[in-house]
C-alpha cells in the first residue's frame, strides 16, 4: 500500500504522536468502530486509571484490525473522545506507543459522556 505522510511548514506542526495528513492510494479500506476500555473477556470496564484504560482500547483496536488483516501500520486516521481532556498528556504517551513511525492523522476531543462511563474511547480507519 502506498502511504504517504503529508507535512505543510504552513500549517502547525503536530503537537502529539500523530502526522499532519496522510495520503493513500485506493485499497481495501477497514473502519473500526470506537473502542472503549472493556475487557474482552469478561465485558467489564477495566479497573485502572486511564493509562490502564488507554492501553486496554489499544489493545482491543489492535485485535479487531488483526482480525480484518490490518494493523496499526495500516491505520491512517484516528478519533480520541475523552471524558476529560485533562488526560489528554497521558492518553498521548500511552497512543503514542502503539504509533513509532509517520502516525496516523488524528482528531482529539472532549465529549459530555461515553459509553458504560468510560473515560477514553477512540476509533479508527485503515487502509490495507
Amino acid at each position: 500500500m502506498a502511504r504517504d505522510v503529508i507535512h505543510s511548514d504552513q500549517a502547525p506542526k503536530a503537537i502529539g504522536p500523530y502526522s499532519q495528513a496522510i495520503r493513500v492510494d485506493a485499497g481495501k479500506m477497514v473502519f473500526c468502530s470506537g473502542q472503549i476500555p472493556l475487557d474482552p473477556a469478561t465485558g467489564e470496564l477495566v479497573k485502572g486509571d486511564i493509562v490502564e484504560q488507554t492501553q486496554r482500547v489499544m489493545e482491543n483496536l489492535r485485535a479487531v484490525l488483526a482480525a480484518s488483516g490490518a494493523g496499526f501500520e495500516h491505520v491512517v486516521r484516528c478519533n480520541i473522545f475523552l471524558a476529560d481532556l485533562n488526560d489528554f498528556a497521558k492518553v498521548n504517551e500511552t497512543y503514542g506507543r502503539y504509533f513509532t513511525a509517520n502516525p496516523p492523522s488524528r482528531a482529539t476531543v472532549q465529549v459530555a459522556r461515553l459509553p458504560r462511563d468510560s473515560r477514553v474511547e477512540i476509533d479508527c480507519i485503515a487502509v490495507i
